[in-house]
């Protein structure tokens, strides 16, 4: 009880505001309130059994089980479906079970376990790269890769940097940032540190995968929405045998030089309908990080529109 609730009853805290209710705690029994009260009954009973199954609680998995109930809503049948089925895909790793969290992500996740090249499309903050990584890590444990290599363009977010000092890798290291994190959640320290020294485990500018053929490797291209029409080929004509592919980007913010064109637009119309490549897209709806993050892209994607309608309003009038 005292783990279903959380420290200060923060558990409790997140369902009445994702559902609308209110949760009386007295003893070992809770009183819930509201016309969710049903809704909230469920995600209680299921919290309760994933920590009788001896698996964690927390806020993230709190989110996860409401917003994938409310994603299979119209596709259950009353009682005789399973509570929680989108629970049932997991991803282990050395660290944690990664689990997805919104119908978008279980399908991501499900394209990344069948297929070998696969794209994660949308807004920051959807868990594309850290399920990508989940993925690959969980891949490599049980041998059906060799070695795991995430690249990215090393390309300035809308400023100039000028000279970086040090070595090669002080200069790279702050661009591939994000990628060693996720790979921290995933593997123990020394291990990593263990792989990265044996060459098992790869963090390199896009720049660097020219000439390479990537064998038995499961790849990652990050911020590919910063890659150029012919880094973004040069890079899927890399794959080798026993590889598979993950390439994520999001279209909303794209650095590169006015008039460059972004070699993830250019991928999603060329390879559309090809075999063996699965499209994934996420929207706002998707964001796992604070609640504000959702509405902030949902803000700027609305002005997007705004601007792009009065845009074509001003050329159909022969203003611009």
């Amino acid at each position: 009880m005292i783990d279903l609730v959380g420290s200060g009853g923060a558990h409790l805290a997140q369902i009445e505001q994702l559902l609308g209710v209110q949760i009386v705690h007295r003893g070992n029994a809770l009183l819930v309130h509201g016309e969710a009260a049903s809704e909230a009954e469920r995600v209680l009973n299921a919290l309760y059994a994933r920590l009788e199954a001896g698996k964690e609680v927390s806020m993230g998995v709190i989110d996860g089980l409401i917003r994938l109930r409310d994603g299979e809503a119209e596709a259950r049948d009353g009682d005789q479906r399973e509570m929680f089925p989108g629970q049932g895909l997991e991803v282990r790793t050395r660290k944690k079970t990664m689990e997805p969290r919104t119908e978008a992500q279980k399908a991501y996740t499900q394209a990344l376990l069948d297929n070998v090249l696969t794209f994660g499309i949308g807004p920051a903050g959807t868990g594309k790269t850290y399920i990508a990584v989940a993925v690959a890590v969980s891949k490599f444990i049980q041998g059906e890769v060799d070695r795991i290599i995430l690249t990215r363009p090393a390309v300035e977010a809308g400023e100039k940097l000028g000279f970086l000092p040090g070595t090669q890798d002080d200069k790279i290291d702050p661009y591939m940032q994000p990628l060693y994190d996720a790979l921290a959640d995933f593997l123990p320290g020394k291990q990593l540190a263990k792989l990265r020294e044996e060459k098992r485990v790869e963090i390199a500018p896009l720049a660097f995968m020219r000439g390479r053929t990537l064998s038995n490797a499961f790849v990652i291209l990050d911020e590919a929405q910063n890659a150029t029409t012919m880094q973004m080929k040069m890079f899927l004509t890399r794959l080798g045998q026993g590889s598979r592919m993950a390439i994520t980007g999001d279209r909303s913010q794209v650095d590169l030089p006015r008039g460059v064109q972004s070699g993830l637009r250019d991928a999603e119309h060329i390879l559309a309908g090809v075999e063996g490549i699965s499209f994934n897209y996420f929207t706002a709806t998707d964001v796992v990080r604070h609640p504000l993050v959702a509405k902030i892209i949902t803000a700027y994607e609305a002005e997007d529109t705004r601007r792009e309608a009065a845009r074509a309003a001003r050329l159909a009038e022969g203003r611009e």
